[in-house]
């Protein structure tokens, strides 16, 4: 099955490896107030208006997103240190705590309205941000960090009304095989690829969410865990590693889900069955798109999943 212009992106930008400029930021600092935080943009050079007017606009429906997600903006504040270069995309971004949290990103100056709020590459804002709500872990378990960003940004942004339901679902049928374990995995710390560490660690990631729904009649999600590990102080500011922020996950859903399935698939391949996944969701890949079954045993868990 052919890859996705999305997908396509996503695997462009994700292996970048350009450094970001050293920035000379302007005195001018343009200040946000979503989701209870304070967003604060900066960037090189004191940009043209525009330019600056749909930045802040792409900075804003992001934030967005993830304040429907988690019902909150993950931290309470953070800088955003904009890298304007010459062009019309989205270039590398990254996200860090140290020394307070910040996002820092590369954009062309040429880039236009329309490219950030509907172009294949306008989701790395939002990726970023989902970075901001995961307290730090080790280095083995960096797939956990960008497998949820994966796997919460496009969701987001189907709860904030930015996507479609059938474009992500088709997305994680084309993405999802990449996450499977090959010819000699060790499991999701020891191998780590940029397939396991991404669609790997979003294939985690939809099992948790389905088997979570599952054990509790679809009363909560795995948004209910990351909820409960921003609001107990889990950030990107923080340390806690791996076992906190799952049992703190856990004791949130009130069943243990989350620490199970990492002990299952930490140190062994542990393949899911795709197939079958899809089949019980409902979900019927066609050529680019997908179609629904609605009388499939898990279509409410499909529908939950997007749901705001």
């Amino acid at each position: 099955m052919p890859l996705s212009s999305r997908l396509r992106l996503l695997i462009a930008a994700l292996t970048f490896a350009a450094a970001l400029p050293a920035p000379v930021h302007s005195q001018e600092v343009d200040k946000l107030r979503i989701g209870g935080s304070d967003i604060e943009v900066r960037f090189d050079a004191t940009p043209e208006a525009a330019f600056r007017q749909v930045t802040l606009e792409w900075i804003t429906r992001a934030a967005t997103a993830v304040t429907v997600y988690y019902t909150r903006f993950p931290v309470s504040h953070v800088d955003i240190y904009v890298h304007p270069r010459p062009g019309k995309s989205v270039g590398r971004g990254t996200a860090s705590g140290e020394e307070g949290a910040h996002i820092d990103v590369a954009l062309g100056t040429g880039i236009s309205a329309k490219a950030l709020a509907n172009g294949r590459n306008n989701w790395l804002m939002t990726h970023e941000m989902v970075h901001l709500a995961l307290s730090g872990v080790q280095e083995s378990h960096h797939w956990l960090e960008e497998g949820l960003a994966t796997y919460v940004e496009p969701i987001a942004r189907v709860r904030a009304g930015e996507l479609k339901a059938s474009q992500v679902w088709n997305d994680m049928v084309e993405g999802m095989p990449s996450g499977e374990p090959g010819a000699g995995d060790e499991g999701l710390d020891h191998t780590p690829t940029w397939g396991r560490t991404y669609w790997g660690g979003a294939m985690f990631c939809l099992v948790a969410d389905v088997e979570i729904r599952k054990q509790t009649h679809n009363s909560m999600g795995l948004e209910t865990a990351l909820r409960a590990i921003v609001q107990s102080g889990g950030n990107i500011e923080t340390d806690w590693g791996m076992q906190k922020v799952l049992e703190t996950g856990d004791k949130a859903i009130g069943t243990p889900i989350l620490m199970p399935l990492y002990e299952k698939m930490k140190d062994a391949p542990s393949p899911v069955d795709l197939a079958s996944l899809w089949k019980q969701l409902g979900i019927k890949a066609g050529e680019g798109t997908v179609s629904f079954d609605d009388k499939a045993p898990l279509a409410p868990v499909r529908d939950a999943i997007m749901r705001p």
